[in-house]
């Protein structure tokens, strides 16, 4: 990593770089010695990402993708755009089809105009027949992307995970509260994808090292059930719990009643209690990486990156979801205790 004279270096654009996956990537960026622009709606929520890097290497800046002007303006002299930027639930304006279809046109075209190179991350399961409308607007971005930029690298992940996650903490969460663990859609199969592994992918991109024009799909080591995740979860955070499958019908009036309700309780229930019945029509569909992209290299095998495996990563941090906690190896065994 350049320790002075950040001028010189590279400067890439990362939109949604205050989340999760946007976090790492930073990160990540930072120690290949690129500058950071972070470009989000509230640049004072982006501020922690400062540390990941040396001393003016990473700075956010305001832009929403609603409004194509302060798009253009985050790619100012930038030498890449990352667009990062997805909901899985819609809020006001915040919707499915301005976030994912128009948004992601907008950074398209502003990355075309400026005349760099664009990485854009979308999802397995994007697909203009899904039953899902965030499946659905996801395709449609990638198509209005590859438009605009016609070298545009596409990375699809399946399910993210790694510390902070919004998968396995969520059902961590959930076993620590209720007496039953109820899911829908046990059959369904993923392929969850560590975070680390993704912002390498997407840091290749920016180095030029994929190739453009490309949909990459990115999926782990190991494909799971949905059963099998809760059984995951339930075994690192040693809780014992009744897996219950919920009927579809009985599902749906879920979905629908804690959609309502985080609507009229304008977004007071954790999120960890709300499915809607978007999310619900996502987890009825397989979420891995397809027979075609594994024959055509279009993998992070492909790519020369090794997946993580869920094993090796994810006990590490739900272990904090135990009775009791970091500690429980010092648990006395005569009464339960700490000892």
């Amino acid at each position: 990593m350049q320790a002075a004279g950040w001028p010189s270096a590279k400067l890439i654009t990362v939109f949604g770089g205050s989340g999760f996956l946007g976090k790492v990537v930073c990160q990540v960026l930072a120690r290949r010695g690129y500058r950071v622009r972070v470009a989000v709606r509230r640049p004072d929520l982006a501020y922690h990402l400062q540390p990941l890097g040396t001393v003016g290497q990473i700075m956010p800046v305001q832009a929403n993708l609603r409004y194509p002007d302060s798009v253009k303006a985050a790619l100012k002299n930038a030498d890449g755009a990352i667009n990062l930027v997805g909901i899985l639930q819609e809020s006001g304006k915040q919707t499915f089809s301005a976030v994912q279809t128009q948004g992601a046109a907008a950074v398209a075209r502003a990355a075309a105009e400026a005349g760099i190179p664009l990485a854009h991350v979308s999802a397995i399961g994007a697909d203009p027949q899904s039953p899902s409308a965030y499946g659905r607007t996801k395709a449609e971005g990638e198509a209005l992307v590859l438009e605009a930029c016609p070298d545009a690298v596409v990375l699809r992940p399946s399910i993210v995970f790694g510390p902070g996650d919004g998968f396995f903490t969520r059902f961590a969460v959930l076993a620590r509260a209720l007496p039953v663990m109820p899911i829908a859609a046990a059959d369904t199969r993923f392929q969850p994808v560590y975070v680390a592994d993704v912002a390498e992918a997407i840091a290749r991109a920016m180095d030029g090292t994929l190739k453009g024009g490309t949909v990459y799909e990115l999926g782990g080591p190991e494909v799971l059930t949905f059963r099998e995740v809760v059984e995951h979860v339930l075994r690192y955070t040693e809780r014992r719990r009744m897996i219950v499958t919920l009927p579809g019908r009985l599902a749906r009036m879920q979905a629908a009643l804690t959609e309502t309700l985080d609507k009229i309780t304008m977004g007071l229930i954790p999120d960890e209690i709300v499915l809607t019945r978007d999310q619900l029509k996502m987890l009825e569909v397989d979420n891995v990486v397809s027979e075609a992209a594994k024959a055509q290299g279009r993998t992070l095998e492909g790519m020369g990156i090794s997946p993580t495996s869920v094993e090796a990563i994810v006990p590490s941090y739900l272990r904090r979801f135990r009775r009791f906690g970091q500690f429980e190896s010092k648990r006395d065994p005569r009464d339960g205790t700490a000892a």
